[in-house]
C-alpha cells in the first residue's frame, strides 16, 4: 500500500544520510519501493479541522484533533497493527535531523515537513506550553535516543499531551527497534525543565490577594505604616518616663534620613543584611531604652550596661518575695518575650522599608532629599517644638554616645576608685586614739529602709510622717533622751540598699556595683570596723534581709551576725521584708542586747518593714505580745495586697508613709523602752523611694539622726548646725554621705594618721 501526496513533492535532497540502516517493516506496512511519502489534507478521510496536517491517511484515528500534532511526516508508521489512535511522532520536534524512524521516508528531514513550514499560530495546539518546551530545548546534537524518548509513549490523547510534564504526543509504534529504544519516561522528564514552583505561602497568598484585592491593599499599607510607626518610635524613644510625650516622636530623627539613603543605593542581598543588622541594632536600643526608662523611675539614673547585669538576680528575688514564684516566672517569662518581640519588630521594620524604598527608589529619593533638606534646615534655625524639644533629632546618636562614653568611664572608674579606695585617713591611727569620746557607751546604728527627704516634704506623705516624727520626739523628750538631725545625700536613690550602707560606713562614694566590689574586697576601715579596732567594743549585726551567705561580714568589722534564720521568727512574710521591725528589735533584745556583756555593744541593725511594695504593713502590737511572730499571720492576711498599689502613685505614696511612720514608730519604742544613759542611736535613711513615690527630679536626701541621753554626746557635733529634734529643717546643711564617717570619727576624739 503506499500514500499519494497531493500536497507537495519531498525533494531528493532532503533524504537522511544513506548510513543510517533502514527499519524493516512488515509486508503489509512496507511503501513500494518507488513511492514518495506525500502529505495530503484532501486524502485524510477523518480531518475534519484544516490545521490538522497529519499524513497517516491510511490511519483515520491518527488525524483526530486530539493528537495535537498536525505535522508529523512519519508516514511509514505502520497502520496494521497499530493502535487506532497513534500521533505522529514527530508533531513535538521538528528540529531534529535524524530519523524518528528508520525506514526511507523516516529518514526525509523535519524542517521540510509542513510543521517547519506552517507558523505556529495556525495550529493553536501547538502553542501551548507544552508543546513548545521540548522544541524549544531540542538541539541538532539530540542522540536518536532521546528523539525516541520524545515519541516513545503510547495512546497519548490530546489532554494529556499538553500537560506540563508531557514531552510530546507519542504513539505506539511496533517497530522493535523503535520500541527498545525507547527510554523510559523518567528520562525525559528530565530533560524537560520546569519553572520553578512557588513556595506554598507565596501561592497562598497570591491567591488571596487576586480574590480580595481591597483588603490586600489596605494590608500592605497597615503593615506599612506600622513598620513605619515602629522604627520613628523606636529612633525617639525617650529615656526618662515623664519625657514620654506625643511631641517627642513628632520629630525628623536624621539617623532614618541617613538609614534610608543607604537602603535605596544598596543591591538586594546587601541591603537585606544591612537592614536586618541595623533592626537588630535598633531592637537592642530599644530593649536599653526600655531599661533606662525603668532604672530612672526605680534608682534615680540610668542602666549601666557594664555593671547593671547583676542586678535583675536582685530583682527576680524582689519579684518573687512580691508575688510569689509563679508571679516571678510569669513576669520573668513576659520580659523574655517583649524582648524577642522588640528585635523581630524592629527588625522586620526595617527590612520592610528597605525593600519598599528599592522598589520605588525615584519616590523614595525624592522623600528622603526633602526631608534631609528640612532637617538641615531646622537644626541651623534650632526650630522646636517646645522648650528642649528641637524638630531635626540626633536622639540615638547622642544616645549610643552616651553609652559608649558610660562605657568608657565605668572601665577608667574602676582603676581610679581602687587608688582612692587605699587612701585612709584613718588606717593607721591606734586603737586607743580612735573613738575616744564615745568609750563605755552603747552604740547602735540603724538603716530604715527607704527612708527619704521625701517622706518629711512631700504633700501626700508629709502630714503624717511629719506628725510621727513630732509625736515619736515628744516620747524620747519625756524619756530623757535628745536628738539632732541634718540631711545626707545617698549614693543611691530608689534601690540598691548595700551601696548606701557601704558608702555610709567606709567614708567612699560607693555609686555603682563594681565599686562595692572593689571596698569590700579590700581592707577599709569602717565605722563598725573602727568600734571593733579599739577593742572596747563587741560588734553585732541584726539583718534580717539577709537570706543567704554574707561575706561583707568581715569587711564591716562584725563579731556576730543574726540574719533573717537566726532570729526566730514564725510569722509570715510582709511582701520582701522577712519580718515585721518590731519583732526584729524585740529579738535583738532577746538574743542580744538583754544578755550581760564584759564590752558595750555596737550594733548594725537594717530595718525592713519599709522596703517597697509597702503591702502588706505590719501594725504595732504589744511588746509582750510578740512572741515568735505568729501573731503577725492575721495582720498580714488582712493587709494590703501589691497589686492593690502597685501602679497607683497615690496609694503607693499613701502606703509608703505609713510604713515610715510604723518603722520610725518602732524604733523609738525599742529605744525608750530599752535604752538608758550609755545608749547612743543613730538612725538614717539608706535612699529616697522610687521615683513613682519620690517624685520625679526628687533629690538624694535621706534623714540622720544621733539621739542620746547623754547630753555631751551632741555636744560634740554642735558645730555641725544640725536641728534640734528628729526632722531636720530645709536649711539643715546636707552633706555627701560618704563625709559622715570622717566628720564622726574626728568628732568623738580619734586622730587622723593616713
Amino acid at each position: 500500500m503506499s500514500f499519494n501526496t497531493s500536497s507537495r513533492q519531498l525533494s531528493k535532497t532532503d533524504e537522511a544520510p544513506e548510513d543510517v540502516p533502514s527499519q524493516e517493516v512488515t509486508p503489509l506496512d512496507a511503501p513500494a519501493p518507488g513511492d514518495t511519502v506525500q502529505t495530503s489534507e484532501a486524502e485524510t478521510p477523518e480531518v475534519s479541522a484544516p490545521e490538522t496536517e497529519a499524513p497517516e491517511a491510511k490511519a483515520p484515528e491518527a488525524e483526530a484533533p486530539e493528537a495535537k500534532a498536525p505535522e508529523a511526516p512519519e508516514a511509514e508508521a505502520p497502520e496494521a497493527t497499530t493502535d487506532p489512535e497513534p500521533k505522529a511522532p514527530e508533531a513535538k520536534d521538528p528540529e531534529p535531523e535524524t530519523p524518528e524512524a528508520e525506514t526511507p521516508e523516516a529518514e526525509t528531514p523535519e524542517a521540510e515537513t509542513p510543521e517547519a513550514e506552517t507558523p505556529e499560530a495556525e495550529t493553536p495546539e501547538a502553542e501551548t506550553p507544552e508543546a513548545e518546551t521540548p522544541e524549544a530545548e531540542a538541539s541538532q546534537t539530540e542522540t536518536s535516543q532521546t528523539e525516541a524518548s520524545e515519541t516513545g509513549t503510547p495512546e497519548t490523547e490530546g489532554p494529556e499531551a499538553e500537560a506540563p510534564d508531557a514531552d510530546a504526543p507519542e504513539g505506539e509504534v511496533e517497530a522493535p527497534e523503535q520500541a527498545a529504544a525507547a527510554p523510559d519516561p523518567a528520562v525525559s522528564d528530565a530533560d524537560t525543565p520546569t519553572a520553578p514552583r512557588p513556595r506554598r505561602w507565596r501561592r497562598v497568598w497570591g491567591g488571596w490577594r487576586e480574590k480580595y484585592p481591597v483588603a490586600a491593599r489596605v494590608l500592605a499599607w497597615t503593615t506599612t505604616a506600622v513598620a513605619l510607626a515602629v522604627v520613628v518610635v523606636a529612633l525617639l524613644m525617650p529615656t526618662q518616663a515623664d519625657k514620654v510625650r506625643i511631641a517627642a516622636f513628632v520629630r525628623l530623627p536624621v539617623e532614618a534620613i541617613f538609614g534610608a539613603a543607604l537602603l535605596i543605593v544598596l543591591p538586594r542581598k546587601p541591603r537585606i543584611a544591612v537592614a536586618a543588622f541595623a533592626g537588630l541594632g535598633l531592637g537592642a536600643l530599644t530593649v536599653v531604652n526600655f531599661l533606662d526608662i525603668g532604672f530612672n523611675e526605680y534608682l534615680g539614673r540610668g542602666f549601666n550596661v557594664v555593671l547593671d547585669w547583676s542586678l535583675f538576680s536582685d530583682a527576680q528575688g524582689y519579684l518573687q518575695d512580691t508575688f510569689g514564684k509563679g508571679g516571678a516566672l510569669g513576669i520573668a517569662a513576659l520580659a523574655v518575650t517583649l524582648v524577642i518581640a522588640v528585635l523581630a519588630l524592629t527588625t522586620l521594620s526595617v527590612i520592610r522599608l528597605g525593600n519598599l524604598a528599592a522598589r520605588h527608589t525615584e519616590t523614595a529619593t525624592r522623600t528622603t532629599l526633602v526631608l534631609a533638606i528640612a532637617w538641615v534646615t531646622c537644626a541651623a534655625l534650632g526650630v522646636q517644638y517646645a522648650a528642649g524639644i528641637p524638630i531635626a533629632s540626633e536622639h540615638t546618636m547622642q544616645a549610643l554616645q552616651f553609652k559608649a562614653e558610660q562605657v568608657q568611664r565605668t572601665l577608667q572608674d574602676e582603676a581610679e576608685f581602687a587608688k582612692i579606695a587605699k587612701k585612709d585617713n584613718f588606717a593607721n591611727t591606734p586603737p586607743d586614739q580612735l573613738l575616744t569620746g564615745l568609750r563605755g557607751k552603747d552604740m547602735m546604728i540603724t538603716f530604715i529602709e527607704s527612708y527619704g527627704r521625701s517622706a518629711i516634704e512631700d504633700p501626700v506623705m508629709a502630714p503624717g510622717v511629719d506628725a510621727t516624727l513630732t509625736a515619736e520626739n515628744k516620747k524620747l523628750t519625756d524619756a530623757g533622751f535628745a536628738a539632732k538631725s541634718g540631711w545626707l545625700t545617698s549614693a543611691t536613690y530608689g534601690g540598691s540598699s548595700w551601696l548606701g550602707h557601704s558608702t555610709f560606713m567606709s567614708g567612699l562614694w560607693i555609686s555603682n556595683q563594681q565599686r562595692y566590689r572593689t571596698v569590700t574586697a579590700g581592707e577599709r576601715l569602717t565605722l563598725p570596723g573602727a568600734f571593733k579596732k579599739t577593742g572596747a567594743w563587741d560588734t553585732v549585726g541584726v539583718m534580717p534581709g539577709v537570706q543567704k551567705a554574707w561575706p561583707e561580714q568581715n569587711f564591716y568589722g562584725i563579731d556576730k551576725l543574726y540574719d533573717s534564720h537566726k532570729l526566730g521568727y514564725k510569722g509570715p512574710k510582709f511582701s520582701w521584708s522577712t519580718m515585721p521591725d518590731q519583732y526584729a528589735l524585740t529579738a535583738f533584745e532577746r538574743l542580744v542586747h538583754s544578755k550581760k556583756h564584759d564590752k558595750p555593744l555596737m550594733s548594725t541593725i537594717i530595718l525592713t518593714s519599709s522596703h517597697q511594695p509597702w503591702a502588706p504593713i505590719p501594725e504595732l502590737v504589744p511588746q509582750d505580745q510578740v512572741g515568735d511572730g505568729s501573731i503577725y499571720n492575721a495582720i498580714e492576711k488582712a493587709g494590703k495586697k501589691p497589686a492593690d498599689i502597685i501602679t497607683d502613685s497615690t496609694k503607693s505614696k499613701q502606703e509608703y508613709g505609713k510604713s515610715i511612720q510604723y518603722s520610725v514608730s518602732s524604733l523609738i519604742n525599742y529605744l525608750v523602752k530599752y535604752g538608758n544613759k550609755n545608749t547612743v542611736l543613730i538612725f538614717l535613711g539608706d535612699h529616697q523611694p522610687i521615683a513613682r513615690v519620690s517624685g520625679n527630679h526628687a533629690s538624694r536626701d535621706v534623714p540622720v539622726s544621733i539621739v542620746a541621753k547623754d547630753p555631751k554626746v551632741l555636744d560634740k557635733i554642735a558645730a555641725w548646725n544640725w536641728a534640734d529634734g528628729l526632722q531636720p529643717k530645709q536649711d539643715t546643711p546636707v552633706w555627701k554621705m560618704n563625709a559622715f564617717r570622717d566628720r564622726f570619727l574626728t568628732a568623738y576624739g580619734s586622730t587622723p594618721a593616713p
